[in-house]
């Protein structure tokens, strides 16, 4: 009893400490719990050298590529080259890979080579220059003697906005010697003196021919009277051959001084005194002759070819403004653009040029293959200058300020009692003082201008042409020669048949396209020959001109000249005087006589002689060998059209 009373005692003070003993050592820690604590060190110390290497490595990882654009950078301004293009900055790039500046901002080269009437300030036609200048800038107080580089380029004439003294750093490349020699241009006024520097930094290619070596196919002769140099592609057998190759040259020089390098239309009073009148002729002299289209020759329908404004159907597969063109469509192309024409006026009293719609190539076209009469062939021709005649415009000035242009060769006017073949209009005495634009002249018949035979390609726009540029300049070319024609057996003298043999022995050189087996009928196929080939041969056909030599030019293909008349003697327009700097020439004498091979000739061309060639015929030459769309809207180039109705201006006003 007196156990369980104390038990409740004790129950009832549960606050009462109970004596609790105390060690003096310290307690010890178990193994578990020291594993885990050195873990969660060894832990903390990776997680913080992760954090630094992850720090470390994204400072790295956003620094390089920084480095590396800042690097680019700094080696792209150290090869580049700013080009001012009115209000625009051009950077161009150069390098030993690129042989021409390539623009980042244009897209293409902007004719860095040649800044005459393109990317640099106005060009003054009262340019002075020195004898050893003449191939780079032909100009003169009384115009222009020769064909500047980059002509198709708009340039302002009025020599109050020119700069004097602006000097122009102008590159001239040599093809046939492969130097390059920087020359400076200064722009003067009439009064002024010319400056000249010359051969500053002159350079060599390494693969280039030696510098002393001369083109043999070439001889170059000194005018007795300006001494200057003239090309000559054969020489005379005798004194009468001789008279008319002398005769052939002054007539060449003369049209080169008509040449307009520029314009400035589209600003106020650039049409002052240049007004074009457009005769509104009876239909029966154009409109007319176009709605026969359908029995013009026995063998084609020409109503698909007069479609489009005289463009033909749309080839959608080339792109842009290229169109199935006849090469005989020049005078509808033609009538279509002068009616659109800026400085077009409607009173003849404010005319400095009549422009004459009479389609005689066509007329002529028409009775080529029908069995009719002289007096037949020659019905339109008589009456449209007896039409002329009964104008007090005409008879103002007996035709001298009057333009014809007659989409076909000027022999197809020249019947005479030797030739039954085409009509008499070129012959009559009322057609002397007219000017007459065919696509193959009469080299002794100083008012017969030759311009560019109507190609596939029609731009419309500026950007049209640069986009086709940019195109061919970078196409990778598999074929080092082509030739697209057909043999003439019935022609004994031709070089075709030769060309044909020494083309097809060389496959792995050479490619034929056959036209007489119909390949030429798509112009798709021969645009694309074209494109792929390095040259293209370009012998004579039925005359000495070819619309193939066009063609092969805006493809960015180097044609093979084989006969002077075919281009030199003819395009002073459009075409330079230097033809090695769009062309290669080999005598087709010699090519008859089988003392050249021209296989091996253009194989032994180096790469820098080809680039040089066809950068200049891409940049330069092409956009004045194309006639644009009938609404076309040119500001940095000018093409064919424009070309030759500014030297036409020219023409008359220095003429009339």
């Amino acid at each position: 009893l007196q156990k369980l009373t104390q038990k409740i005692e004790s129950k009832k003070q549960p606050n009462k400490k109970m004596p609790v003993s105390v060690s003096k050592r310290r307690p010890r820690t178990s193994k578990k719990t020291e594993t885990e604590k050195s873990e969660k060190t060894l832990k903390d110390s990776r997680t913080c050298c992760n954090n630094i290497c992850s720090i470390f490595s994204r400072s790295i990882l956003y620094r390089v590529p920084l480095t590396i654009i800042f690097l680019f950078l700094i080696y792209l301004w150290s090869t580049s080259t700013t080009a001012i293009s009115g209000h625009v900055v051009h950077i161009c790039i150069s390098s030993r890979k690129l042989n021409d500046r390539y623009c980042l901002t244009a897209g293409t080269q902007p004719a860095l080579r040649v800044p005459v009437n393109n990317f640099t300030k106005p060009v003054s036609e009262d340019v002075v220059r020195r004898k050893e200048e003449k191939n780079v800038v032909v100009l003169g107080k009384d115009g222009d003697k020769g064909f500047a580089k980059n002509e198709t380029f708009v340039g302002e004439r009025d020599s109050d906005k020119s700069t004097v003294g602006t000097s122009l750093n102008v590159i001239k490349n040599d093809t046939s010697t492969g130097e390059i020699f920087r020359e400076r241009v200064f722009v003067l006024d009439q009064d002024s003196k010319p400056i000249h520097e010359e051969n500053l930094d002159s350079v060599l290619d390494q693969d280039s021919k030696p510098t002393n070596e001369i083109d043999p196919d070439v001889f170059v002769d000194l005018d007795p009277e300006t001494g200057e140099e003239r090309y000559r592609y054969f020489k005379s057998k005798d004194e009468s051959e001789e008279t008319a190759l002398k005769a052939v040259d002054k007539y060449l020089q003369i049209q080169r001084s008509w040449l307009s390098m520029g314009s400035n239309r589209g600003k106020p009073g650039s049409c002052e005194g240049k007004g074009v009148y457009v005769y509104d002729l009876p239909s029966k002299f154009n409109k007319d002759l176009l709605g026969q289209c359908s029995d013009m020759v026995p063998w084609a329908n020409f109503c698909s070819y007069f479609k489009n404004d005289a463009f033909g159907d749309l080839i959608e597969n080339l792109g842009i403004g290229w169109f199935r063109t006849h090469q005989y469509a020049l005078e509808p192309i033609f009538h279509s653009r002068v009616l659109k024409h800026p400085c077009r006026v409607h009173d003849e009293t404010q005319a400095k040029l009549f422009y004459v719609p009479f389609y005689g190539g066509i007329d002529v076209l028409r009775w080529h293959f029908k069995n009719v009469s002289e007096d037949v062939k020659d019905i339109l021709a008589i009456e449209v200058v007896k039409w002329l005649g009964s104008k007090k415009s005409w008879r103002k000035n007996a035709g001298k300020d009057h333009v014809f242009v007659l989409g076909k060769i000027s022999w197809d006017f020249r019947r005479n009692d030797k030739f039954s073949w085409g009509s008499s209009l070129l012959e009559m005495q009322e057609m002397k003082n007219p000017t007459k634009l065919l696509i193959e002249r009469n080299p002794w018949d100083v008012n017969d201008i030759a311009i560019p035979h109507p190609t596939y390609f029609h731009p419309k726009t500026d950007n049209d042409i640069a986009i086709w540029q940019n195109k061919i300049i970078g196409k990778q070319r598999r074929s080092l020669i082509s030739f697209a024609g057909g043999a003439r057996p019935d022609k004994p003298d031709t070089i075709r048949s030769i060309l044909i043999d020494q083309c097809t022995s060389s496959p792995n050189q050479c490619r034929f396209l056959n036209c007489i087996d119909g390949g030429c009928d798509k112009p798709e196929s021969v645009i694309e020959l074209f494109r792929d080939s390095e040259f293209c041969l370009q012998p004579p056909g039925d005359s000495p001109t070819r619309k193939s030599i066009f063609d092969s030019l805006i493809s960015g293909c180097i044609p093979v000249i084989f006969d002077p008349y075919s281009a030199y003697y003819q395009y002073t327009w459009h075409l330079p005087e230097d033809h090695r700097s769009y062309s290669v020439y080999i005598n087709k004498e010699d090519v008859k006589a089988k003392r050249v091979n021209v296989i091996e000739k253009l194989m032994s061309k180096t790469l820098r002689e080809r680039e040089d060639m066809r950068s200049y015929i891409v940049h330069e030459l092409l956009p004045g060998l194309v006639y644009g769309d009938s609404n076309a809207k040119f500001e940095r180039f000018r093409d064919a059209f424009d070309i030759t109705m500014d030297s036409l201006l020219r023409k008359i006003a220095k003429t009339v």
